[in-house]
């Protein structure tokens, strides 16, 4: 861990060189007249929109938007099979099986899907207005840098991992509430390094909407995933009926939520981080064309309690488009047998060489949890 004290208060890094926009970002946070203690940046850290990605800031009172992010919920699954191993044959078949019956990008359901708790969703503006459409979503991966893969672990078996998010509830939440906050902010002249960490005070009317719309955007998220972990099972069972799965493994690190830290109840804003606690199980996975860990907290308190999300990118989408060579990154992916994604230039901004190295962010984050079990790709479908 490094620490940063030339602002109000400390920033914690779990890394060892921060980008300047993320670095910059961090400062902002560690200014803010409500952050409690510190900020803590993981290793997998980059500039995001107001907070970095990679980022968990406390705060006593506010609940900022843009703290959280644009994919409320975003997180993992991880299911462990029964079976140590996958004939080429049986794994192109339950691929095909996936890309047939989860929509990817920007497809959606052919017929609304039912869920309970859609009769429960909370009475805001933004969600009412998106659940009719959200009801094509559900089971649905979206694009961007969300996946289903299959691994094998290190434990010997063969593992399913999915990374997705909210789908469109997180973004219209996230910008909705981050308006409202901007223009409480500006109302009330309040003074902030950067309009993108506009708030919202707890107790307000805005806050209490905010944080039930978000609430109703995690458990969409969670659902969302469950939905795609049926649908590859079933892909499996038509490989063997003899197949059987462990319980599904399911983390946001999207969010915020109220925690108890030093003795006082704060605000925890998780932006591309996951919780760690002492024992907790989580998931933090890499690029397609390296291995992604199942770990277990150490309740670090100077991380509150977390660790990284992921690898981090280290490229911008356009900047690895532009710079990564698309033979090379095929190259890496095919020496390895790994069933990719990397089929022309737009593809590059998932490519493996888009990503920081998975085992350094590992290694600097040893002392938030420690590895479970590690995971190898096998195949990939990205959204």
């Amino acid at each position: 861990m490094k620490i940063i004290n030339t602002e109000k208060l400390p920033i914690k890094m779990w890394l060892e060189e921060i980008e300047d926009g993320a670095l910059n970002q961090a400062k902002n946070l560690a200014n803010l007249p409500f952050t409690f203690k510190w900020v803590s940046i993981m290793p997998d850290s980059h500039q995001g929109y107001g907070m970095p990605i990679g980022g968990v800031l406390a705060t006593k009172n506010v609940v900022i938007p843009n703290a959280v992010g644009v994919d409320i919920g975003c997180g993992m699954c991880a299911v462990r099979t029964n079976i140590d191993n996958l004939e080429i044959n049986d794994l192109k078949s339950i691929m095909n099986g996936i890309r047939k019956n989860i929509p990817v990008g920007f497809n959606h359901q052919k017929e609304p899907m039912q869920w309970d708790y859609f009769n429960n969703a909370p009475d805001t503006y933004i969600i009412q207005h998106e659940l009719e459409n959200s009801k094509y979503q559900l089971g649905t991966l979206g694009g961007g840098n969300h996946f289903i893969e299959i691994q094998k672990g290190s434990d010997g078996f063969i593992w399913i991992m999915i990374h997705s998010g909210s789908r469109n509830f997180g973004f219209k939440v996230a910008k909705e509430y981050h308006e409202k906050a901007k223009k409480l902010c500006e109302k009330w002249y309040s003074d902030l390094p950067n309009s993108d960490l506009s708030f919202l005070p707890i107790g307000t009317k805005e806050a209490e909407n905010y944080f039930n719309s978000m609430i109703f955007a995690l458990e969409f998220a969670k659902e969302n995933r469950f939905r795609m972990v049926e649908e590859v099972k079933k892909c499996f069972h038509l490989i063997s009926d003899g197949i059987s799965f462990d319980d599904t493994i399911n983390i946001h690190h999207n969010y915020a939520r109220f925690e108890n830290h030093y003795g006082s109840n704060v605000m925890v804003h998780r932006k591309g981080a996951t919780s760690a606690k002492v024992g907790e199980l989580g998931i933090i996975p890499g690029s397609q064309g390296t291995k992604s860990y199942i770990v277990k907290g150490k309740g670090n308190k100077e991380s509150f309690m977390s660790c990284s999300h992921g690898a981090g990118r280290k490229m911008g989408r356009k900047e690895a488009q532009r710079k990564l060579c698309l033979k090379d990154e095929q190259k890496i992916l095919d020496d390895q047998n790994i069933l990719h994604s990397i089929r022309g230039t737009t593809d590059l901004d998932e490519a493996s060489g888009a990503y920081k190295d998975i085992s350094e962010v590992m290694n600097n984050q040893s002392e938030l949890v420690d590895i479970v079990t590690e995971l190898t790709p096998l195949a990939v479908i990205k959204g």
